[in-house]
């Protein structure tokens, strides 16, 4: 479905699967856990599900003659963190808005872990005490028109890079890439867990794995706190997305998101979500974050236990990275 479409290469290539075994047999082994480990993408700056999207991104941004990439996302963002390492690897400036999404107050929180690496690369962040939003945001808008000003010509990349035009399509790729790996492997997933926030990474899933009836076997996990919006974000980027590719429609009820696990706001960890990156870390050695994977492995762990998937059910976890981020949560794992 891709064929198309332009892609600038900035990952290593198919990402691997692998079986979470001790944690399979942890929750009682008649559902079996399989991690595709998108956190292991690339050696851009620790990697992430990102830039899988930015890699329909960027031809677009090299043919408009931009020389700096504009983006937004919260002070401990993955997605700004990636758009400063894409923009060192093109030669370009960077000009990142760091907004205030999370209440998180750790001594550290604005000067480790994304933010430090973004800084490290050369990006000029700019933190904004706004709160969070998936939408479109004034701050954003500023700092184009200030890279204007100032003679530049800037590329816009939104939030997780979600509602640009080209937003969905590298995990459309995802599900293509899944289907030759499950060849190779001799089995089909009947269900992937995904973390769902500003929405791109989930709706090209769904549109990938529409192509063969599995579309509402991605199980969302909502990471936002506000559900209804990021609902609504994924059905809209899923639609545009599956016009582009020449996919069949994609209705509302395709938007599968569970809204149980993210409590109790955007960011920050509750009691559930610490236990479970606890529980994946000493089981597998397997590394989640508070904001994202922390939630949606916690969301996997319990529809096991409540016993949501059948008995037999073989799941995938998207690992979609973002463990830099724990360096700003610390405190709450100072004693591991």
């Amino acid at each position: 479905m891709l064929d198309k479409f332009e892609r600038y290469p900035l990952t290593f290539g198919p990402t691997p699967i692998e079986p979470l075994k001790r944690l399979t047999a942890h929750l009682g082994g008649e559902v079996e856990l399989y991690a595709k480990r998108e956190d292991c993408n690339s050696g851009l700056a620790y990697g992430g599900n990102k830039l899988r999207k930015l890699e329909y991104i960027v031809p677009d941004a090299i043919a408009s003659g931009a020389d700096t990439l504009v983006s937004i996302g919260g002070v401990q963002s993955n997605h700004t963190r990636m758009v400063a390492a894409v923009a060192a690897k093109l030669g370009m400036k960077c000009r990142l808005i760091q907004e205030a999404w999370v209440p998180h107050e750790d001594a550290v929180y604005d000067r480790v872990g994304n933010i430090l690496l973004s800084r490290i690369m050369g990006a000029q962040t700019q933190l904004v005490d706004d709160g969070f939003d998936i939408g479109i945001r004034d701050s954003w808008k500023r700092a184009l028109a200030e890279v204007e000003a100032e003679g530049g010509k800037p590329y816009a990349i939104p939030a997780g890079a979600s509602v640009h035009k080209y937003g969905g399509l590298g995990y459309v790729g995802f599900a293509e890439e899944v289907r030759r790996q499950e060849a190779e492997m001799g089995l089909r997933f009947d269900y992937v867990v995904v973390c769902t926030v500003t929405g791109s990474t989930h709706a090209g899933m769904l549109v990938g794995f529409s192509t063969d009836g599995r579309a509402r076997n991605v199980i969302g996990i909502d990471a936002s706190c506000t559900p209804a919006q990021t609902k609504a974000q994924v059905l809209d980027i899923a639609r545009n997305t599956a016009a582009l590719v020449g996919a069949g429609d994609i209705v509302a009820d395709d938007v599968v998101l569970n809204e149980d696990y993210a409590y109790p706001v955007y960011g920050v960890p509750s009691k559930e979500t610490v236990e479970a990156i606890r529980l994946s870390a000493r089981l597998e050695g397997m590394i989640t974050d508070p904001v994202y994977e922390g939630k949606s492995m916690q969301g996997m762990i319990d529809l096991v236990k409540k016993g949501f998937f059948p008995k037999g059910s073989k799941v995938l976890y998207a690992h979609l990275g973002g463990a830099p981020a724990l360096n700003g949560y610390s405190y709450t794992f100072r004693n591991g």
